[in-house]
């Protein structure tokens, strides 16, 4: 990691560290901690950190970036911030200014579409949207007959239907009825929804990772701090073989996270290496999510489940973000076609290129 990547990833931490207590947010009820939390990160410029300078964003790059959404991940923070990132991220490919406050973005699944009316408004629905109800604004890929454009919507102008994920996270549906961007662009040429699902599956699947660790180290500190029959339950065979597979789980999460994070960041255009790394990565952390929060759950025993501990903070969260831009099903027919559309004598080259 480069040092300018050290720096805003312990930015990053720092803000966490200080306002991001799980502990902390547990007691609080009433969710008084957001507002200092985004307040600190806004300061840092960290929710725009893909924005360029000149549209309003930090120009931070994609790599730091990335890192920035594994630190998240870490805290399971519940604040759109990798909504935000991607959303600014969105708007900076038709150089779009991106405003401060809270972004989210649409669609969110593959199969929703939004379109571009003759008069210029948006229509259509997009489900399971990431902190819609949260958002002041939404950056918007929508198609029509012509091509893909990117637009910023006022959140105020469209029909929110509230929803909540796993995590009890805002996941809401949002409708589009003639709305009137603030302002929309063309999107740059083959720049497609894939383009948009591939990148939000990278950032949850850092997520993903990122909370795994988390998980894995809750569940070995407490094996080494609960005791059964007058001994630490870290010495029982069973518990030292549970706690292994979910460092195995973490391990390759992690790996496949940082690969796919790694390859878009050094990609010129999101081409055949992108989603392979990227539906890949998407597959294997959400495979990695349920088999992690089964064990970590099953480390902890019935206080695990208890809504006092904060080990459910980071397994609820985990497993929500499997679904978000594409679940691990979708992206397992998707990248199965893509390979048999390429032929079986072009897959090994293709894998062995990673």
């Amino acid at each position: 990691m480069a040092e300018s990547e050290n720096i805003v990833v312990a930015t990053a931490e720092k803000i966490f560290t200080d306002l991001a207590d799980a502990q902390t947010i547990n007691r609080d009820k009433n969710g008084a901690w957001k507002a200092p939390l985004w307040q600190a990160l806004t300061e840092a410029g960290l929710p725009l950190s893909w924005v360029s300078e000149d549209c309003g964003g930090s120009g931070a790059s994609l790599a730091e970036g990335f890192g920035v959404l594994g630190a998240a991940g870490r805290f399971a923070i519940a604040v759109p911030l990798a909504e935000t990132m991607l959303a600014g991220w969105l708007l900076a490919q038709a150089k779009v200014s991106a405003p401060e406050a809270e972004m989210t973005v649409a669609p969110a699944g593959p199969k929703d579409r939004i379109t571009l009316d003759a008069d210029g408004s948006l229509s259509g629905r997009a489900r399971g949207v990431p902190f819609a109800r949260a958002a002041k604004h939404i950056a918007v890929l929508a198609s029509s007959s012509i091509g893909f454009t990117i637009a910023l919507v006022d959140a105020a102008k469209v029909r929110i239907e509230a929803g909540l994920n796993l995590a009890g996270d805002n996941s809401d549906a949002v409708s589009f009825d003639h709305v009137q961007p603030v302002a929309i662009k063309p999107a740059p040429k083959g720049f497609d929804q894939t383009t948009l699902m591939l990148m939000g599956a990278v950032a949850r699947s850092l997520q993903i990772a990122g909370a795994l660790e988390s998980m894995l180290d809750i569940s070995v500190r407490y094996s080494n701090e609960r005791v059964a029959f007058e001994k630490k339950i870290s010495k029982f065979q069973a518990v030292q073989h549970n706690l292994a597979r979910l460092a195995g789980e973490t391990a390759a999460a992690m790996t496949a996270a940082s690969s796919a994070a790694d390859t878009i960041a050094n990609a010129i255009s999101f081409d055949d290496a992108v989603f392979l790394e990227a539906t890949a990565a998407k597959i294997r952390c959400a495979e990695a999510a349920e088999k992690s929060a089964a064990i970590a759950h099953q480390v902890h025993g019935a206080i695990g489940y208890t809504l006092e501990h904060i080990l459910h903070r980071y397994t609820m969260r985990a497993l929500a973000w499997r679904d978000d831009f594409g679940s691990e099903s979708y992206w397992a027919v998707e990248l199965g076609n893509r390979v048999a559309a390429r032929g079986a004598d072009e897959l090994w080259p293709l894998v062995a290129s990673r």
